[in-house]
């Protein structure tokens, strides 16, 4: 879309809407806020620019990420955190986990929950009975994924393959802790902590597996019901906003979350099904997302 278009869009929003009167950003991180650059994820300097410009008039900003709290304090947390200065909500782990980034006394940031969807044991014993199948079906390269309710736990990874180990650890540097075992040790595991996402990858090419084996590659498990849209849904009515006040960011499939908010911006070139309830526009990378911002905070 060009630059007119969505200027276009822009102003038909700001003039249908009550964003004027308070209405918030909402967005997703990775490819959509943030991108990589030399080897690092950054937000691109017109995005935390425009953002800190937009908080200044009254908008209020909130992150909505597949991502778990320590993985964005570690990464970013404190460049978000320079944004607002101020506690910045934070819709993690596909809606499952929802607080506010907050400064320490000394400095650092810290995520402070304000409402937890946990996954049941009946839940757990479901995805335990896939892990098993697929095992005993000759899928020994999957990993699976978790993250417990408490933060500071991070995110945990098992395999039941022991030779894998070292390289889990290796190549998933986000991780806590990586260990091996068979299921049984995985669920007494599981049982030692509340759960609010599980996520399942298998590391080996989806054409190989049999046609038995054929689930998604990669599988995020929350508590039915529970992802992005219903995320924002339970932390609007939490804040008692509009989300069709208010501008959206996405990249991906998952971003659902999108078709509540006013002004649905679609980043990047993955085709999304997700409208805006008043506009909706594409940008093609978080760079022009930032100007999409900037356009937005010079309104008049």
């Amino acid at each position: 879309m060009d630059n007119q278009a969505w200027m276009e869009a822009l102003r038909d929003f700001a003039a249908t809407s009550r964003f004027r009167e308070g209405g918030g950003i909402v967005t997703d991180l990775d490819g959509t806020a943030v991108h990589e650059h030399e080897g690092r994820i950054v937000i691109p300097h017109n995005v935390s620019h425009a953002l800190q410009r937009l908080n200044e008039q009254g908008h209020p900003i909130a992150i909505n990420t597949l991502r778990f709290p320590m993985s964005v304090i570690g990464t970013f947390g404190q460049e978000w955190y320079a944004i607002t200065n101020a506690p910045l909500p934070l819709i993690s782990l596909n809606g499952s986990l929802i607080g506010n980034l907050k400064e320490s006394a000394s400095g650092s940031i810290l995520f402070e929950e304000t409402e937890a969807h946990v996954l049941s044991n009946d839940d757990i014993e479901e995805v335990l009975t896939g892990v098993e199948g697929l095992i005993s079906n000759g899928v020994n390269q999957l990993l699976v994924f978790y993250y417990p309710r408490d933060w500071r736990l991070g995110e945990l990874v098992w395999t039941p393959d022991c030779d894998r180990v070292e390289h889990v650890r290796h190549k998933y540097l986000s991780a806590s802790d990586a260990f091996c075992g068979d299921v049984d040790r995985l669920r007494r595991r599981l049982a030692e902590c509340e759960i609010c996402m599980m996520f399942l990858l298998i590391e080996q090419p989806f054409d190989h597996l049999m046609a038995y084996q054929h689930i998604k590659p990669s599988s995020f498990i929350t508590s039915n019901g529970i992802d992005k849209l219903d995320g924002l849904q339970r932390f609007a009515a939490r804040n008692g906003i509009d989300p069709a006040d208010w501008l959206g960011a996405g990249d991906s499939p998952m971003d659902n979350f999108l078709r509540d908010v006013g002004l649905a911006v679609h980043v990047g070139a993955t085709p999304l099904e997700f409208d805006g309830q008043r506009k909706t526009v594409k940008v093609r990378d978080s760079l022009e997302f930032g100007d999409v911002l900037a356009a937005l905070s010079q309104l008049p």
